[in-house]
């Protein structure tokens, strides 16, 4: 898995829409199985059921101890409030790679660059979600990689943060809520994770 610094691969990205919270709607890149771009459609219309698939990424970064770093959802987002998932995820601009869009909003919902980002395949899943009654149909881009800073999230977006160690995690797991998505992409991603972290981590 090659490993890239994250500061150093978001030259030449086509960043088209506005910033979040504006009136302006967001949209995302509607892709075909094989992920190829597709089309555009606003970021709600997407989620609605069925749902239509569309570019995703999910980041996972780890301490130097190899402990996982998981957020929970602030709980004025309106998909997923208040649950906990892994360090980041979100949807590319159209136009925008999936590692700028990685790198970019783990600085934006958690005030942090990440040390070293590698992709770490792609996972496509259809996850209902059963409080907001919206679907997560995804062809997601896998980052793992390391942080070194201290994160300072946004209580906008992110409401609490924990690194932990997989028995922790799994603990964790089986007392509160987590993400429809988030042990699909944890799964598809553990093979990476593994590499970076190595045996003695456990995961």
């Amino acid at each position: 898995m090659p490993i890239t610094p994250a500061n150093g691969q978001t030259a030449g990205t086509t960043a088209v829409n506005p910033p979040e919270g504006t009136a302006e709607p967001i949209l995302l890149e509607l892709v075909d199985e094989d992920g190829t771009t597709i089309g555009t459609e606003e970021k709600l219309a997407a989620h609605q059921p069925p749902g239509l698939l569309h570019r995703a990424f999910s980041v996972f970064l780890f301490d130097d101890r190899g402990r996982l770093l998981l957020q929970r959802r602030a709980l004025g987002k309106y998909h997923s409030p208040g649950v906990w998932s892994n360090t980041c995820c979100g949807h590319p601009y159209p136009g925008e790679t999936p590692f700028a869009a990685a790198a970019r909003r783990t600085a934006e919902e958690l005030g942090v660059a990440p040390a070293l980002l590698g992709e770490a395949g792609t996972v496509r899943y259809n996850h209902p979600d059963p409080e907001s009654g919206l679907v997560e149909q995804e062809y997601n881009h896998l980052f793992v990689g390391l942080v070194q800073a201290v994160p300072e999230p946004d209580p906008e977006e992110v409401g609490e943060i924990a690194f932990v160690t997989p028995q922790e995690l799994a603990e964790r797991h089986e007392r509160v809520p987590f993400s429809a998505w988030f042990m699909t992409v944890l799964d598809a991603a553990r093979p990476a994770v593994r590499e970076l972290t190595g045996p003695a981590a456990g995961w």
